[in-house]
């Protein structure tokens, strides 16, 4: 066991090493372009022994991958953003053909208006695609949740990608202290690779994503639906295995001073940190304040979010992403729905989007507005917690155009 500084690309590329990956596809786009570059120099040093395959565009670096790993050997990619947007065909290919690549995705807006910086719509953009979902808080975990999605995926009784998604900058470009494990305990923990399900091989030759009729369709999507819920159980085995073999414990929702809250905040990714703050710097003063942090969005932990809140708490949702057309955004929606028999009431919350930094303010102002709807003294809610007042000044639409 070892300590490096490292930022969350470089976590990432580090674990895509660890795991032995043979084939890499590559192209650049911000903020994960540091991922293939470091992977490109593991594998010109010698340091890593795989292919790396320069592409056009992200549409053939993910058509790559997922042809390799039907070849029979693990495979992987990076992007973020409008990248994985360009992806979205092949993302339901590589899902579809229960492939189960690992691609590290660092979270940014999609344009327009053009942004490089952190917003979840990309990756909730894919979230009914069937990949999982790791969302990581820190560096740390930007290494770990990859090693462990290498391991779910490949289950037998999984078979389906993963997405690790890391926040644009505030942790693809933060420099933090990171344990990484060794070789040899790496090698015990994901194993071998070998091809199951479909594949390709000349001696066994099998037709794959050919044009699927009606009367057997809904059955093979089923399928997809089963898997996803079986992974449940079997990240729950990896990550208790994780646990016994590395030292460090992770749940699917993480509950944080939950236990007699009177007001709970759902969040993922690393604005988690600063609410785990706020959470120590309000029980101080003697408010009941909790957070849920989601570490695994697909498949939904929908029975942990039930646990872990209390009957009578009122719940607040941070979506780092915008809903737009909708009654709230994505992460909202399921908490609704994990909800939908209980007494509490669910409040929807916007922020961060952009890049726009999490502040210790924008978190405080959500759990007071929590707590005064708890005591009956106000019904007010702020959904967009950190717009700007001048808002409508901003670029306006000139009227009658």
């Amino acid at each position: 066991m070892s300590y490096k500084m490292l930022d969350g690309n470089t976590a990432a590329a580090e674990a895509i090493k660890l795991a032995r990956v043979k084939v890499i596809a590559s192209y650049p786009i911000t903020p994960q372009t540091v991922i293939p570059e470091t992977l490109s120099e593991m594998v010109e040093s010698g340091e890593l022994n795989a292919q790396y395959v320069r592409v056009e565009s992200e549409h053939s670096a993910l058509s790559v991958v997922t042809c390799a790993a039907m070849a029979g050997v693990r495979a992987s990619t990076a992007t973020a953003s409008n990248g994985l947007a360009l992806m979205h065909e092949i993302v339901g290919m590589t899902a579809g053909n229960r492939v189960p690549v690992v691609m590290p995705v660092v979270n940014r807006g999609i344009a327009a208006p053009w942004t490089l910086w952190c917003e979840h719509v990309d990756t909730m953009c894919e979230r009914d695609m069937g990949w999982l979902q790791f969302y990581c808080q820190n560096v740390q975990e930007v290494l770990d949740l990859t090693l462990i999605a290498f391991r779910v995926s490949e289950d037998a009784r999984v078979l389906l990608p993963s997405m690790v998604c890391l926040d644009g900058f505030f942790l693809s470009h933060s420099m933090q202290k990171v344990t990484l494990p060794e070789q040899a305990k790496v090698d015990g923990f994901i194993g071998e690779y070998s091809n199951k399900n479909v594949y390709l091989d000349p001696t066994d030759p099998m037709f794959l994503s050919d044009l699927t009729g009606n009367e057997e369709y809904t059955e093979m999507r089923y399928q997809q639906k089963l898997a996803l819920d079986a992974s449940v159980r079997v990240i729950e085995e990896v990550f208790e295995e994780f646990h016994k073999e590395f030292g460090r414990k992770y749940e699917l929702v993480e509950g944080y001073r939950t236990e007699d809250a009177d007001v709970v905040l759902v969040a993922l990714g690393s604005m988690c940190g600063t609410a785990q703050y706020v959470v120590n710097k309000m029980r101080a003063k003697g408010q009941k304040v909790g957070l849920l942090k989601v570490t695994v969005f697909r498949p939904f932990p929908a029975e942990y979010i039930r646990r872990l809140v209390g009957d009578q708490a009122v719940v607040g949702v941070f979506d780092r992403s915008a809903g737009l057309g909708g009654e709230g955004g994505p992460v909202w929606y399921e908490v609704c729905s994990a909800l939908r028999n209980k007494d509490n009431q669910v409040f929807h919350y916007v922020g961060g989007i952009g890049g726009r930094d999490v502040r210790v303010e924008t978190i405080e102002n959500i759990y007071n507005e929590l707590l005064a709807i708890k005591a009956g003294e106000s019904d007010r809610h702020t959904e967009w917690i950190d717009v700007k007042d001048n808002a409508l000044e901003l670029r306006e639409v000139a009227k009658n155009v």
